[in-house]
């Protein structure tokens, strides 16, 4: 993992006790061997504990995991559990929530991982429901989080359950954040298109969809356009993108809103016309579903105007 990901609940909590906010906020960097290791960016990491470490605490915390996603080992499932067990609450950071997933204690819930990892940590731990949208997920004895950043927003929110929102505040001020993001913000997601590689009259219909964005595509019209029934071209459709006509269709439609208002001065109105989404009011209802914003909230913090 980078030092960015262990150095983000290092900082949040020892800013706790530096602050002077809680007594016993002391933590503890363990690795399974108690040897050193090596961060992503080179840098070794030494004068660690073993698991012997993790025996008493009240939080565990995994940062990251490792990008192939690794299984954990048996010893390490075992922490995990028997933390859980005895009452601590088990943090799993952007990559983290897959090594938490692994053990069981999750299993039959809501958890969230790093958007871009999420079909395969959702492949590999298929009892876990993982959300890609959240920035984190709080079960009370549980707690996940989405990528990087997001960390922080998850470790200031730890601190404002167990001492208070004015404690979480101090420490905000103190590193020079926002003191609070709801779990529920949605996370900015580039979703890559599904690769439409399909000959034929679907693949000719998907190519004509994207190009046509502020047409009527409704799903008869795009079976139409195919020359299939609306109820093949349902499944067909399904099979290749791997979601339905108008989900998809809705999906394309917000990307390319979000492109307009990071690269236009259009006006809300016209990017929603220009999408499909045939008023103002549609468009909002959408952005704000998909992305726990509005498309002015949206353009603003993603331009420099």
């Amino acid at each position: 993992m980078t030092m960015f990901h262990l150095a983000v609940p290092l900082l949040v909590f020892g800013e706790v006790g530096r602050l002077g906010l809680a007594e016993g906020w002391e933590t503890t960097v363990f690795t399974e061997t108690g040897l050193p290791v090596r961060s992503a960016e080179g840098y070794l990491i030494g004068d660690v504990a073993g698991p012997a470490g993790a025996a008493d605490a009240e939080l565990v915390v995994f940062p990251s995991w490792l990008n192939h996603l690794p299984e954990p080992s048996d010893a390490l499932l075992r922490l995990v559990r028997g933390s859980h067990e005895r009452g601590a609450t088990i943090a799993g950071l952007c990559l983290g929530a897959f090594a938490v997933a692994c053990s069981g204690v999750l299993d039959g819930r809501t958890a969230v991982t790093h958007w871009r990892a999420a079909g395969d940590v959702s492949a590999l731990a298929n009892a876990v429901d993982f959300d890609d949208s959240a920035l984190y997920i709080d079960h009370g004895d549980v707690l996940t989080s989405a990528g990087t950043a997001s960390a922080l927003d998850a470790c200031l929110h730890i601190v404002r359950t167990r001492i208070g929102s004015a404690a979480a505040a101090a420490v905000a001020r103190q590193i020079v954040v926002a003191p609070h993001r709801d779990g529920d913000q949605a996370q900015y997601i580039a979703r890559p298109l599904p690769d439409p590689e399909v000959d034929g009259p679907l693949g000719r219909t998907i190519q004509w969809a994207l190009a046509n964005l502020d047409q009527d595509l409704e799903v008869e019209a795009m079976a139409a356009h195919a020359t299939m029934s609306t109820r093949n071209f349902s499944r067909r459709f399904k099979e290749v993108t791997g979601l339905s006509p108008a989900r998809w269709v809705l999906g394309r439609r917000l990307d390319d809103a979000r492109q307009l208002l990071e690269t236009t001065r259009w006006s809300v109105t016209r990017i929603a016309e220009s999408c499909g989404f045939g008023s103002a009011v549609t468009f909002r209802q959408n952005f704000v579903a998909a992305y726990s914003t509005t498309p002015t909230s949206y353009r603003n913090r993603f331009t420099d105007r």
